[in-house]
């Protein structure tokens, strides 16, 4: 068993809760590892910095997980719109999506796709103890999961296109 933060309620280390309140945290932990990347600060989205991008990032992820935790926190769907917005913004920089992308390029690219990978787990985990309504999650919330991993997507491809890295992609050979 294991105590839930600022609840008084115990819950099995094994639950969903557990699961998803894991995850986010892992999530929220690798894009630490993404934000002090010494390129992150360098590389930016107009005047915004990636490492400040990830910060925004990384407080909505306490407030989802707040609320996963029973707290009376919930993303604003101002928040969803703000991901939004970055998102289309990185979107106008690249070439459109044709194919799938072999992950890699540069460090901080294959560092922002192994952060989608775990964000869409994340997301998973959340949406498991909503539908098996062991917690009320907010719609908005599960919406924001949801774009975290095209932001992050979006980042790891602005990476390699900011550093004229070629996207690779599979041959299915």
């Amino acid at each position: 068993m294991t105590a839930i933060f600022g609840c008084d309620q115990r819950i099995s280390k094994s639950s969903a809760i557990a699961e998803a309140l894991g995850a986010l945290d892992e999530t929220n932990s690798f894009l630490g590892l993404c934000k002090v990347h010494k390129e992150s600060a360098s590389l930016k989205l107009s005047a915004v910095s990636f490492s400040e991008i990830i910060q925004d990032v990384q407080q909505n992820l306490f407030i989802i997980q707040a609320e996963l935790a029973g707290a009376q926190k919930s993303i604003s769907e101002d928040r969803i719109k703000e991901i939004e917005v970055v998102i289309d913004a990185i979107e106008k920089e690249l070439p459109p999506i044709k194919t799938f992308f072999i992950s890699g390029g540069t460090e901080l690219a294959a560092l922002f796709d192994v952060a989608r990978t775990i964000a869409r787990r994340a997301e998973r985990r959340a949406v498991e103890v909503s539908e098996e309504g062991r917690q009320k999650i907010s719609e908005n919330s599960l919406a924001y999961l949801n774009r975290l991993s095209s932001l992050l997507y979006a980042l790891a491809r602005l990476t390699n296109h900011k550093s004229a890295i070629t996207e690779q992609i599979p041959d299915y050979q």
